[in-house]
């Protein structure tokens, strides 16, 4: 199989991260339970990983680093802890449903759309500005787009934020290992991101960088003052009530010890090579389109095929032995934002591990799913 499916998780791991997660299991028990080597050696494996990941994103204390389920989790926590009932919250285009559904599952908030034109970076940047005014409490935007690699402006409105004084939630979901995510330089509240993804960790894993106060969503012990019936008021302990996916953290700590070993822009250049060259194989197909945004495109991208449905070209290509993904891709405001909410697409997206000749082979494959469909 070639895969061609990271934007949802990454398959192919380094080594080092399925030994650290099988010998976590038998030789780490809880960490903060006991005073024993198994939990000592737990405890160790557990602020490695907030300190790994303290260091690559810019997190001044490791403490600030909570280590959650999955982006999901963490950006649940950070939407609880920062939006109330009858809070305004200003939101990207192109966010996931990780962010919608928390956002509308209670109808006294009101949600606010930047919607910028896709691979338009000033265009997404003026409809912050512009809908950024006062009655808002929260805003919330993604790195990236999952649905067509679109690189947002981040940065710029991370200092728009700032001079406006709003709070800031950023997604990291398909940047975290591939770009730049800097928590202390943006500014930013939180920064929430998955660990199996472009950190190359077990999937369950995920961390929540936390820069203000929090509110938890679960209660109850966390090996820490115990004789308080309260949560702790002070983090990670705040948001890490139970047992903690230990072995998780265990592989998670090897999977960014690799990132950090190639290097970010190592890995970033990789992808984006990749991903133009598979575009460029694709170009020129009858039919095809192809979402393309050049230089402020990641690793992945989307294309729809006219008169095709995009499942049936994803099936058409798992019987090739080509795994990506097809439909809406639990973003169907993206859809809607690039004009796609009806097709939805077909999404092509690439690791650290994948070779030239898997894109030779991909795009072969891709121009006979076409062809046979045309008949």
């Amino acid at each position: 199989m070639i895969y061609l499916d990271s934007a949802a998780t990454t398959l192919e791991k380094p080594a080092g991260v399925a030994s650290s997660t099988a010998w976590a299991i038998s030789h780490l028990a809880s960490p903060g339970r006991g005073g024993h080597r198994a939990s000592m050696r737990a405890a160790e494996i557990m602020y490695s990983c907030r300190e790994t990941a303290a260091q690559m994103f810019h997190v001044e204390q490791p403490e600030q680093v909570v280590l959650t389920c999955n982006a999901t989790h963490a950006l649940n926590l950070a939407i609880h802890s920062l939006v109330r009932p009858g809070s305004v919250v200003l939101i990207s285009g192109y966010e996931h449903n990780a962010v919608t559904r928390p956002l509308c599952s209670d109808q006294r908030i009101r949600v606010k759309v930047a919607a910028g034109p896709l691979f338009d970076p000033d265009g997404v940047y003026e409809a912050f500005e512009r809908e950024l005014t006062e009655e808002v409490d929260v805003v919330i935007c993604n790195h990236v787009s999952n649905v067509f690699g679109f690189i947002q402006p981040v940065e710029r409105i991370a200092a728009l934020c700032r001079r406006r004084g709003k709070p800031l939630i950023v997604d990291a979901s398909q940047s975290a290992g591939v770009l730049p995510v800097d928590l202390t330089g943006w500014g930013a509240a939180f920064v929430a991101m998955p660990g199996h993804k472009g950190l190359y960790g077990p999937q369950g894993t995920g961390l929540l960088l936390c820069n203000t106060q929090t509110q938890p969503l679960l209660y109850g012990g966390t090996g820490s003052v115990s004789n308080s019936q309260q949560m702790p008021d002070f983090l990670p302990d705040r948001l890490e009530a139970g047992t903690q996916n230990v072995c998780g953290a265990a592989g998670l700590l090897a999977g960014m010890r690799f990132v950090r070993g190639r290097g970010i822009e190592r890995i970033q250049r990789h992808e984006q090579m990749l991903c133009r060259r598979m575009m460029d194989a694709l170009e020129g197909i009858s039919g095809i389109r192809i979402y393309r945004g050049h230089s402020c495109q990641s690793g992945l991208f989307s294309f729809t095929v006219d008169g095709m449905d995009c499942e049936a070209i994803g099936a058409g290509l798992s019987r090739r032995g080509i795994a990506v993904r097809a439909g809406l891709h639990c973003a169907p405001i993206a859809h809607r934002t690039a004009g796609t909410l009806e097709s939805g697409t077909v999404r092509v997206s690439f690791s650290a591990f994948n070779q030239i000749r898997q894109v030779e082979c991909a795009a072969a494959a891709i121009r006979a799913v076409i062809r046979e469909g045309a008949r």
